[in-house]
């Protein structure tokens, strides 16, 4: 059974920082390309940022970078997204998702596997 879990969501200062972390079981995690996306109350889901399978490429949002870092733990099965400098707008549902596909993908339709989600609420 696959599974994905989100974890390490909560309530954080603007400006502060946070840990999210997806934690991977029931498929081949090391030949699956990683994703977080996000999604804020009345808006579409949004992708946020990807990593590739062996960590080879990295992809953010625009409104992300330099903010935010993917990294992944093949050992273990786990993705995280470290969120620094966050802002009021960074307040959503993060979710992880798993992707077959090589190449760098942003759309939702891309992946195949999806968590629960974990929610991310920013105050000023």
């Amino acid at each position: 059974q696959v599974q994905l879990v989100e974890s390490g969501g909560g309530l954080v200062q603007a400006g502060g920082s946070l840990r999210l972390s997806c934690a991977a079981s029931g498929f081949s995690f090391n030949t699956h390309r990683m994703g977080w996306f996000r999604q804020s109350p009345g808006k579409e889901l949004e992708f946020v940022a990807t990593i590739s399978r062996g960590s080879t490429n990295k992809y953010y949002t625009d409104s992300v970078k330099g903010r935010f870092t993917i990294s992944r733990d093949d050992a273990n099965n786990t993705v995280d997204l470290y969120m620094n400098d966050v802002y009021f707008d960074d307040t959503a549902v993060y979710y992880c998702a798993a992707s077959t596909q090589w190449s760098t993908r942003t759309g939702p339709g891309d992946y195949d596997y999806w968590g629960q989600g974990t929610q991310v609420t920013v105050s000023s």
